[in-house]
């Protein structure tokens, strides 16, 4: 593993243990040449995924990617990490579940908009504006009612 500090390959893994829900295991490891410690992560991949954009356009799917997403809904929240990495995990669970190999963008967005709305709503509601494309103060309040609507028939 290169140190992403000096960029050596010389690195030693120091702990390891499984994550909470044993879906990773987290290791910590040193660089042999500059001392840095830093915090790995490995989990089982059952098959590369590729998300078909709105676009067109297929890129890989990246784990990071959709957590840096949920975490910038979730940014100033005080949601616990453990719940969010719960949430993260379930829905690369349920689309590595599906048995295909391309998944529609809109379908990604659907598992984070449901996994969101169980988790803060807040953070729903901002992942909401950007996935649904907000562009008026008018799109907010209509998406309110809706949920509002939904919640309270």
């Amino acid at each position: 593993m290169r140190c992403p500090y000096c960029s050596n390959l010389d690195t030693q893994v120091k702990d390891s243990r499984p994550t909470e829900d044993s879906n990773a295991i987290r290791r910590r490891r040193i660089c042999a040449d500059c001392g840095g410690r830093f915090t790995t992560f490995e989990r089982v991949q059952l098959r590369d995924l590729v998300v078909i954009k709105k676009s067109g356009r297929k890129v890989l799917f990246e784990r990071e990617k959709l957590a840096r997403s949920i975490k910038t809904a979730l940014r100033k929240r005080s949601v616990e990490g453990e719940r969010v990495e719960r949430m993260i995990s379930g829905i690369v669970r349920q689309l590595e579940s599906l048995g295909e190999t391309e998944i529609a963008s809109e379908q990604i967005g659907s598992y984070v908009m449901e996994g969101l709305k169980g988790l803060d709503d807040v953070a729903f509601v901002r992942f909401a504006s950007v996935y649904k494309n907000f562009s008026a103060a008018e799109d907010f309040l209509s998406f309110l009612a809706d949920l509002n609507k939904d919640e309270n028939p």
